[in-house]
């Protein structure tokens, strides 16, 4: 007999993490593969899809302008029960911290349906940092039957919550796995690619051994503000002082984050403000850079596994083991703090290769089948 999973997610950092899960239970007998996907991000989730080759059964297509917390909870319980109505699956795999991730859960826990929680247990002990993040996490645990945490950490975390031990596995990060499926497809794409995608200037400087390169990614809300103002201010700093390191940033389309980092750093000749990347081209971007400054947390994850060192704009992480194993630091959302994280960083070659070099505490990319496994396991 079969077991019947439906993968449920919204987003672009979901849909790469729950990508292989997916591709994982469509080849297995095992299981009966359904995916049902929020498009609490449209653009950036479709983009993944198409990379993966991954078909929805179900779009809620829920996005719209301005869309507040309040819309997207609501959004995805109401669509949810039409959807769980039809399949009535035996779990119902949710992802993360996101708002998708905790209704989803939550609509599947009313109609009585078993929960299970990929990357579970990340914790910062702080509900507003991140924000809405760390409630959707620690809420969705309390819904979830099955917990698939990817460090000894998140299991203690769970564990120290009354979480039963029989109902948590530790797997590793799935985002190990994706990344090494789309890495090695990059790896296969011709120059051109990326020359059509960058144009042949921004391109040379991005390919130019001779040039420091830094990749910045920045969307998290409880930065709107001074925040990102301070952000955009340090690598204004930064790309002053030093005209021959090149900055790309990849803007978030959210104006909260379009308004401050276009009216300061618009104008300068080494920071390229870019169009939001598919996940095929910012691996791409990964692999050629020399340091990623971000407030993202699968680039935690993903930074370490390419051998770069990443600065977190954030002033706690629910990932510490990167910052244990000496992968990630925190430089927070102070201007000084971030500048000189920055320029210690690329002009240290001994603190740069401590980074670089240290082991990724993330796992070895075969996350999918142990969490496979421990549904089988757990659901016979």
């Amino acid at each position: 007999m079969t077991i019947k999973v439906m993968s449920v997610f919204g987003t672009r950092p979901e849909a790469i993490k729950m990508a292989p899960v997916v591709l994982g239970l469509q080849a297995d007998s095992r299981f009966e593969s359904i995916v049902c996907v929020t498009a609490q991000h449209r653009e950036m989730l479709d983009q993944v899809l198409e990379i993966f080759n991954i078909t929805p059964d179900f779009d809620l297509n829920l996005m719209k302008h301005g869309q507040s917390l309040e819309d997207v909870t609501s959004a995805v319980l109401l669509g949810m029960e039409d959807v769980l109505k039809k399949t009535q699956p035996d779990l119902l795999l949710v992802h993360g911290d996101t708002t998708t991730c905790f209704s989803a859960a939550l609509a599947a826990f009313y109609k009585k349906i078993p929960i299970g929680h990929v990357e579970a247990g990340l914790r910062t002990g702080n509900m507003n940092a991140p924000f809405p993040e760390e409630a959707n996490r620690a809420l969705t645990a309390r819904l979830a039957h099955l917990h698939f945490a990817p460090t000894e950490t998140a299991k203690n975390n769970l564990l120290s919550e009354n979480i039963k031990p029989e109902n948590v596995t530790v797997t590793g990060n799935t985002v190990i796995d994706a990344l090494l499926i789309v890495r090695e497809k990059v790896s296969q794409e011709k120059e051109q690619t990326w020359i059509k995608f960058f144009g042949e200037k921004l391109f040379n400087k991005i390919a130019d051994p001779q040039r420091k390169l830094i990749l910045i990614t920045g969307h998290r809300r409880e930065n709107f503000g001074q925040g990102f103002i301070n952000l955009c201010e340090a690598i204004k700093n930064l790309a002053c002082k030093y005209p021959d390191w090149d900055f790309v940033y990849p803007v978030h389309l959210n104006p909260n984050v379009q308004k401050p980092v276009n009216s300061i750093l618009g104008n300068l000749d080494n920071v390229a403000l870019i169009k939001p990347t598919d996940y095929f081209t910012f691996v791409w971007l990964m692999d050629k850079c020399d340091l990623i400054l971000t407030d993202s947390g699968g680039v935690q994850e993903e930074g370490p596994s390419m051998g770069k060192p990443v600065l977190v704009m954030r002033d706690v992480t629910e990932r510490p083991e990167a910052v244990t194993a000496g992968t990630v630091k925190l430089v927070g959302t102070n201007k000084e703090k971030i500048q000189q994280g920055v320029e210690e960083t690329l002009t240290n070659p001994k603190k740069y290769n401590d980074m670089a070099r240290a082991i990724n505490p993330y796992g070895d990319g075969q996350s999918t089948p142990r969490i496979l496994n421990f549904i089988e396991t757990s659901l016979s």
